[in-house]
Parts: C-alpha cells; structure tokens; sequence
C-alpha cells in the first residue's frame, strides 16, 4: 500500500510548496529516494498532473480541471449558491460557503458584493482553522484532532494584534460553541471582518460553515441581526441537504 500512497505524497508536497520545486527537493520533503522520485513524477507527468520547466516541478493543468470538475458537481455547493446569492443582496457583503479539509478551512463557493468588496477571499486556498472566521470549524474537532492542530503551538497571533495563548484559543472555541457563531478578523488585514456560522445536515453534523465578510466599515454594528440573517441561510441550506 505504501508504494499507492507515494503519487499522492509528492502530490501533497508540491501542493503545500505552493512554487515550484527541484527533484531533490521534492524527494526529500517526501521522504524518499531520488531515483524513486524521479518515476513517480514522470508518471505524473505523463498525465498531466506535474509539469516541468527547466529543473523545477509543479503541479499541473489536470489540477485545475479536477477542481472545477469537484465545483461543478459537488451537491452542497450547488445548494448554497441561491441561498448565498440571496444573502449577498440582503447584506451587500461577500458570502462564502467553506468546508473543512483536514486541518484547514477550503472556500468552494464566494459570492461577490455589488459594488464589489475590495476583500476578495480565494476559492480553494486551505486557510488554517486558526484563522478568523475559520474557528467555526475548528470548534468542531475533536479533542485529537485539537492536540494536532495546535501541536508545538503555544502563542497564536491574531489580525487584530493581539496574541492569544493556547488556552485562550481552546476557550474562544467553547464560546463559539456557546454562541453558534465566529466572529473574526480576516489574513493580514486588521481591517477585514468575517461572521461565520455553520451549516448543520439534517442528522445535525456541521458540513460546512457560511460567512459574511468586508471591511470592518461595511459590518452592521448590529452583529446579532448579521447572525440571524445567516442562521436563517444555513437553515434553508440544511432544508436542501438530502
């Protein structure tokens, strides 16, 4: 079975590099032999998922057909997208649905403000459940999966400037439990905001969250009717889950 899990190792390894990558590189970051490395990747090349310039690697083209091929056929995304598109109107700020991918939060739907927000999230980038609105999710963990997240983790800053401890965060997550809703603040921008909420099947498992997101000056200072608005969406969602 190890030798079946290797094509999907480089993969993860020129994923997560996010450039492109020598030979050696790779092998070592997949912990592998050269040589070794060297077959997997012509195999990958052969159908089109590395390509290569020069001496580096990359993922390619058949990367990005697969995802829009997953976006056009994923049943939740063609769910939210009216409910989405209705919450966009009625809020004038950017609504993204995201699901959890291992340890990090996955946009797979955004559906931009009119006038456009000068925030622009990014379908398909894994941000960390550490992050912003993100803690939506990250409340769901398990208390394992909570250990991995924040494995080696002792101070995690924040958008905002503020720093918080590993407990902080662990309490930060009871009280987004508590409240059904994350409020936060976006990437390297003190000034964007996100409002997120999850969206629940109808046997009550979290499956993906929706959030709003701007600049903190186009937030409602009335957060809680901001909450409601999206509540009432995830409801209409989880009414259309099979």
């Amino acid at each position: 079975m190890r030798s079946l899990d290797r094509p999907f190792v480089i993969l993860r390894v020129l994923r997560e590099n996010r450039f492109p990558m020598r030979l050696t590189e790779i092998a070592t970051a997949a912990n592998l032999h050269v040589a070794t490395t060297q077959r997997i990747v012509n195999l990958l090349i052969r159908h089109g998922y590395v390509e290569r310039t020069g001496v580096e690697y990359r993922l390619g083209l058949v990367s990005l057909v697969d995802g829009f091929t997953y976006l056009s056929t994923n049943g939740l995304k063609q769910i939210a997208e009216p409910v989405l598109m209705e919450l966009t109107a009625s809020t004038r700020l950017t609504s993204i649905l995201s699901v959890r991918f291992e340890l990090a939060e996955v946009s797979v739907l955004l559906v931009s403000s009119t006038p456009q927000s000068r925030f622009q999230a990014k379908v398909g980038e894994p941000v960390s459940l550490m992050d912003g609105g993100a803690g939506i999710l990250a409340a769901t963990l398990s208390p394992e999966e909570l250990d991995h997240l924040l494995d080696g983790v002792e101070k995690i800053p924040l958008a905002s400037g503020k720093v918080l401890s590993r407990q902080e965060f662990i309490d930060s997550l009871e009280t987004i439990r508590e409240r059904g809703y994350a409020l936060g603040q976006g990437l390297g921008n003190r000034s964007e905001v996100s409002v997120a909420v999850p969206v629940m099947n109808r046997a009550d498992d979290v499956v993906a969250a929706i959030q709003v997101t701007g600049y903190i000056e186009e937030i409602p200072v009335d957060v809680n009717s901001l909450v409601a608005e999206l509540k009432r969406a995830s409801a209409a969602i989880t009414r259309r889950v099979p």
